[in-house]
């Protein structure tokens, strides 16, 4: 199984097409060939260079990695804006209640184990008592 090559800066920022400045191939006789890149990092703003074997070289090693979030979400969640200080101590009272869980719509919490839900709802008995 062969890992596809990422090229990062010395600062661990991975390089993408936006931030290269120049490619080129360096062939040799004998041994591997190499494919250069030269980039300014987008990070620290220092010249790199890097030499990829040819072999390992795609198309796609300098692409962005895909977002899971859809541009539809992304839109909706720029529309709400940032969540403030009393949206976040409001969540935290909300989860500490003994029925939070419960509340939850089905997909989330099919994410626990039975014997994780059967003890949250002895809990909740216990306390109903």
């Amino acid at each position: 199984m062969s890992v596809k090559p990422i090229i990062r800066c010395n600062c661990g920022q991975r390089i993408v097409a936006k931030d290269v400045m120049q490619t080129g191939y360096y062939l040799r006789l004998f041994g591997p060939s190499f494919v250069y890149v030269k980039y300014r990092c987008s990070r620290c703003k220092k010249l790199g260079e890097q030499f990829v074997k040819q072999e390992d070289w795609e198309d796609g090693i300098l692409n962005d990695i895909p977002t899971e979030v859809s541009q539809a979400d992304k839109k909706t969640f720029e529309a709400l804006g940032p969540i403030t200080l009393h949206e976040q101590i409001d969540a935290h009272f909300e989860l500490e209640k003994p029925d939070a869980l419960s509340k939850l719509p089905n997909g989330m919490a099919s994410g626990l184990s039975k014997s994780e839900t059967s003890a949250q709802g002895e809990d909740s008995d216990a306390s109903d008592n």
